[in-house]
């Protein structure tokens, strides 16, 4: 099989990719698919799931414990994908998440549910990542544009399609067939790219940056167990939660010292230079920390509050993912045809701010109506910034750090959801418990603790005035979390006001000659497009 790269330099024949090109995107979306689907499928199903095998204040330690694998590993694949070649490691990401996802349909007890999900995070930590750097070795940025409706759409597919799905399996086979639901996706993801993903193989006489990643590892995990733990299951002054506040510094710190002395480090610090590419990392950090707030605490409000069952609470998303599809495709286009692009960080922080602060007003007496349209109005923010940020990040650095620059984007937007779920989760947690005791003392306690999540059905079996308390305090937690969301989009907003517009690689021969501008944004127009023959 040969293998043959071509300067993409923008002109004419830069718009129109190679057939197999175009089959080779359509099967990284396939894989994309699979990693997106299971987030959607997992939130619909969880108050199903967390009622069955545990308490409520188990909800976000199912969700953790896989974005923190996920984080964890990320960087990893990334690396890996540069050293050695991205076709070998994104399979090897794709069998490690079904192996998980085997698991976790066959768990017991919620201790092992966290367990398999970590496994599971391991293996998504290399699809995202791998599918973006193997688009970025395709496609220079400037036509990028025109596949970010492509992307958008199987994104909105799969937060579309992932909690009808969810809430149907769930409501009909049972929530285990939310992970077992993965293996024939994953299963056809894997012929597809055996077939048609040709790319150079890689050798490298370098080593892993082993001691990196474990530095990262243990940071990461420490500073999102103090988020989980503090307040809830320790006092913030705690011992516990002051050690893990020094492990994680401490680990952070050491990390960050080692990376500017190991001979390949997993997260190169300069291609934290670019002012643009610091930026994108921030806001990416804020979009993961709103997006599964949002697709987690929404249904927990629409079932417990609104009365939905599953199947519904995941239809009744609808006006956010929609929005969200038809901003991003918008988005691209226009980036595609102008090369500019500002405008949509700005505005979908400012989108995104809005709707969230909209969300946090909700209360009992709140009609389905009102809500979706304040979901619409975060889904036009979140579709002006998901795919907008890997853009201009991949084009913030040269083509040899594609790869870490993909896995350090994805790390960031992992870790603000990550954060997200943790704080938020907590937060809600204990606004919920108060809200119980001011309104039904211990007889709401108890009901609310031993009926979890309560399911629709569940709800309407508890007495009246137990039901109304609960509703109650699943409206106060909601209005805590997504007010605490508001907050923190303020900071996208913020962010992007000092992002700099940089001429996108591959947008003609005038910027072809324009040279790396004095924030370390390479403005070259030589992108690679390598083509399976």
């Amino acid at each position: 099989m040969a293998e043959k790269t071509e300067a993409a330099t923008g002109g004419a024949g830069a718009g129109k990719q190679p057939r197999s090109v175009r089959v080779v995107l359509l099967a990284l979306m396939i894989a994309m698919m699979l990693a997106m689907l299971d987030n959607m499928i997992i939130g619909t199903a969880m108050p199903t799931i967390v009622g069955e095998l545990g308490g409520l204040e188990h909800l976000s330690w199912v969700v953790t414990a896989y974005t923190l694998a996920t984080a964890a590993s990320t960087p990893l694949w990334g690396k890996l994908g540069d050293m050695y070649g991205r076709k070998g490691s994104f399979m090897t990401s794709i069998v490690i998440f079904l192996v998980g996802s085997a698991l976790s349909g066959m768990a017991q007890d919620m201790g092992q549910l966290i367990g398999f999900r970590a496994i599971q995070g391991l293996g998504a930590g290399g699809l995202m990542v791998g599918v973006m750097a193997i688009i970025g070795d395709l496609i220079p940025p400037r036509e990028r544009g025109k596949y970010q409706g492509m992307i958008a759409g199987v994104m909105a597919l799969s937060m579309i399609g992932g909690p009808l799905v969810g809430g149907t399996i769930t409501d009909h086979w049972g929530w285990r067939w939310s992970f077992y639901i993965n293996l024939p996706l994953g299963v056809v993801a894997l012929i597809a790219i055996s077939a048609v993903l040709h790319l150079p193989k890689k050798r490298s006489e370098a080593r892993i940056d082993y001691l990196g990643a474990a530095l990262l590892t243990i940071g990461i995990t420490a500073i999102v167990l103090v988020t989980t733990w503090g307040g809830t299951e320790y006092a913030w002054t705690s011992a516990r939660i002051m050690e893990l506040i020094g492990i994680g510094v401490a680990a952070l710190v050491g990390f960050v010292f080692w990376q500017t002395r190991a001979a390949e480090p997993i997260l190169p610090l300069h291609i934290f230079r670019s002012r643009n590419f610091t930026l994108m990392s921030v806001i990416g950090f804020i979009v993961g920390f709103v997006m599964f707030g949002a697709t987690l605490f929404l249904p927990l409000y629409q079932q417990s509050v609104q009365g939905a069952s599953a199947t519904n609470s995941g239809l009744l998303l609808l006006p956010m993912l929609g929005a969200m599809l038809v901003t991003s495709m918008v988005a691209g286009r226009v980036t595609t045809s102008t090369g500019r692009y500002k405008v949509f960080p700005l505005a979908g922080g400012a989108l995104m701010t809005v709707g969230l602060y909209l969300l946090s007003t909700m209360d009992t007496d709140t009609t389905r109506f009102t809500s979706g349209l304040y979901m619409a109005v975060v889904g036009l923010g979140m579709g002006c910034l998901m795919q907008i940020t890997m853009l201009v990040a991949q084009n913030s650095v040269e083509m040899k750090d594609m790869g870490v620059a993909s896995s350090s984007t994805t790390l960031f937007r992992t870790l603000g959801s990550s954060f997200g779920v943790a704080i938020m989760g907590a937060l809600f947690n204990n606004r919920v418990q108060d809200v119980m005791a001011e309104r039904a003392a211990g007889s709401g306690a108890k009901a609310t603790e031993q009926s979890a999540t309560l399911t629709a059905d569940a709800l309407n079996a508890l007495p009246a005035a137990i039901r109304d308390a609960y509703q109650h305090a699943v409206s106060a937690g909601t209005h805590t979390a997504f007010l605490l969301g508001s907050v923190v989009a303020v900071l996208a907003l913020v962010a992007a006001v000092f992002v700099k517009e940089v001429p996108l690689k591959g947008a003609g021969p005038k910027e072809a000659d324009t040279p790396a501008d004095g924030d370390g944004d390479p403005a070259t127009a030589k992108a690679p497009v390598t083509e399976a023959v």
